[in-house]
């Protein structure tokens, strides 16, 4: 079912920077067009600017459903078609979970998740009348295990992004279209632009995990689509801490636990 990225038209939001900046390279190296987005629309500039010609910039606030609506046509007025979106954008709210507003949550579900619902309303039946296509979402280990209760909003949103990634690769893989979930641990970026804070710092307790850079993420997300591969993790050993969960939750919750992930 792997769609090849070679000529293929890709979107990618919130890609100025970070993953999505470097997944941005990595598929136009393998041949792939793509749309670049964010919030920033310089930033958005400066990446399409680097791609050696196979890129073009947008403007995308991802709580604006018009704004998406202008990303897909866009890309079909210059390239005819959209193969793959990936979904990408991501803002955190930390503090003690007393300690974020109702307001705070509010924003994180806005952009997190109904970014993701959006996007789906503008690009799905593009790709589901074309019967071909691939869907990436960004997620994050805090979307598998639990351990992020000090950015709680944020680690709600990302189990959601999980659940909804998995029921869609079902509906949509009998159609022709992959579905990939990325969840990413400690990756070097600029996201702490995107966290707000509340409160004293809480001390999150859960597994460690290596900081890997934004290009190596880029090429694991590639190799992601080139494979029609579901989950794509930035940190391996996270699979056997899932498969740990999932064996004894009562026991993974119990546990003692060491620093931070």
């Amino acid at each position: 079912m792997s769609i090849g990225l070679r000529d293929a038209v890709t979107v990618i939001t919130g890609a100025g920077s970070g993953i999505g900046r470097a997944t941005a390279h990595a598929f136009a190296r393998r041949g792939a067009r793509v749309v670049v987005t964010d919030l920033d629309a310089d930033r958005a500039r400066t990446v399409a600017g680097e791609l050696d010609g196979r890129g073009v910039a947008a403007p995308c606030d991802v709580t604006d459903l018009d704004a998406l609506r202008a990303v897909r046509d866009l890309a079909l007025d210059r390239f005819g078609r959209v193969d793959l979106v990936m979904n990408n954008v991501g803002i955190l709210a930390v503090g003690p979970v007393e300690d974020i507003p109702l307001d705070a949550w509010q924003r994180v579900i806005d952009v997190n998740l109904l970014g993701v619902v959006r996007s789906n309303l503008v690009f799905l039946p593009v790709l589901l009348e074309q019967g071909s296509g691939h869907v990436i979402n960004t997620a994050s280990t805090a979307g598998l295990l639990p351990y992020g209760f000090d950015r709680l909003p944020y680690t709600a949103t990302k189990h959601a992004v999980v659940g909804l990634s998995e029921s869609l690769a079902l509906y949509l893989r009998p159609r022709g279209i992959g579905v990939s979930c990325l969840c990413p641990a400690g990756v070097a970026t600029n996201i702490v632009e995107q966290i707000t804070f509340y409160g004293e710092p809480a001390a999150p307790q859960g597994p460690s995990f290596s900081v890997v850079d934004p290009d190596a993420v880029g090429e694991l997300v590639a190799d992601g689509v080139d494979e029609d591969r579901f989950l794509i993790l930035t940190a391996p050993e996270a699979a056997e801490e899932l498969r740990e969960l999932g064996a004894d939750v009562d026991q993974y919750l119990t546990r003692p636990r060491k620093g931070a992930a």
